[in-house]
């Protein structure tokens, strides 16, 4: 559950100031994250830049003043789409978002300040991409959860807490002689992941948007490529973030089922987070009745819930903007057929727009 916020006077709450985050700022909103109970990855200040260089997008970070001190923060991004209409959200492209406050007086001036700009903005909707439920009245989308699981202080553990038939998948790929090494680049992942999200029938993300996180979060977003005698199988890029390792991006290619790759793959990198003293496996949101969702429950994960919540400016009801919505079924299944080299151009002009 987030932290209670602390109740302020009429007279202190008025000292709160909005404004939005300069260039010099960007060392105290981290900060600020870094020490907030409810902070996540995506509420890091280098979104800013990812967002803006890898997608076009106006992003307007605002963070909360008092006597000088951060007292809140709220990241948000704005897409604008002649197919997919136009929103403003905390946090496109991230699992998790919406405001960070030390108190209910700066939580209140954020989220006035936010709905004030989706209006001025005249979106269709502000999102909120909360872990715990905030606005009662607000609609909300019950599609996404999280699964997060501790990890145990001792890899043979964490590898008898899986259970047993998935436990045996992982088997398999160690038998098969798999292997994992970090990677520096993004060459070999582009290839595992881009394969694998077409066939899915999902447009890629640009291979300039990964590098850009690689040098944007440094250390703190990680490439581990599983190879078998040096032949790619499979490739995951993970962000770290105090005791977490968050698994975002990841893909296999075709002979990866074979050989239990993306199955020893996430052993891999449990056993490597293990090893450096990390407590908690954030496999990440997934999207309940997927193969995604059913996947992560075979691990032994238990889905929590998301509340992605929305305040209406435009729009009449929360868009459905997913490849769940029956309106994009033709799309995937002509997507699945396109040459994969075609895709990879096509696509990043396509998935810069869903957020």
């Amino acid at each position: 559950m987030p932290a209670e916020p602390v109740a302020l006077t009429d007279a202190a709450a008025a000292e709160v100031a909005v404004r939005r985050l300069e260039a010099g700022d960007r060392g105290r909103w981290d900060d600020y994250v870094n020490a907030h109970p409810d902070a996540t990855f995506f509420h890091r200040a280098g979104w800013q830049r990812v967002i803006g260089e890898a997608f076009g997008h106006r992003t307007h970070f605002l963070l909360a003043e008092r006597g000088g001190e951060i007292v809140g923060v709220l990241p948000l991004a704005e897409i604008k789409s002649r197919l997919f209409g136009h929103s403003l959200g905390s946090l496109p492209f991230c699992a998790y978002g919406g405001i960070l406050a030390d108190h209910d007086a700066a939580y209140r001036a954020l989220d006035g300040a936010a709905q004030a700009l989706a209006q001025d903005l005249g979106v269709g909707a502000l999102e909120y991409r909360n872990q715990s439920p905030q606005h009662a009245h607000w609609p909300t989308k019950d599609l996404y959860v999280t699964f997060k699981k501790a990890i145990e202080p001792e890899i043979e553990a964490n590898l008898n807490a899986i259970p047993r038939k998935q436990r045996a998948m992982v088997r398999k790929g160690i038998k098969a002689g798999l292997v994992g090494e970090i990677d520096s680049g993004t060459r070999r992942f582009f290839d595992a992941y881009s394969e694998s999200v077409h066939r899915l029938g999902t447009p890629v993300f640009s291979r300039r948007y990964f590098e850009l996180l690689k040098d944007e979060f440094g250390d703190d977003c990680e490439i581990l490529t599983i190879t078998q005698n040096g032949t790619l199988i499979a490739s995951v890029l993970s962000f770290y973030f105090r005791d977490e390792v968050l698994p975002y991006y990841g893909g296999g290619v075709a002979a990866a089922r074979a050989v239990a790759g993306n199955d020893f793959m996430y052993w891999d990198l449990m056993r490597r987070a293990c090893e450096r003293g990390l407590k908690v496996f954030d496999f990440g949101r997934s999207k309940r009745g997927t193969g995604a969702f059913d996947f992560k429950k075979n691990w032994g994960f238990e889905p929590t819930p998301l509340y992605y919540e929305y305040f209406l400016v435009a729009d009449d009801a929360v868009p459905e903007i997913n490849p769940l919505n029956p309106k994009y079924r033709l799309f995937i299944e002509a997507w699945k057929r396109m040459p994969r080299g075609l895709a990879n151009v096509i696509g990043p002009h396509i998935v810069k727009n869903l957020g």
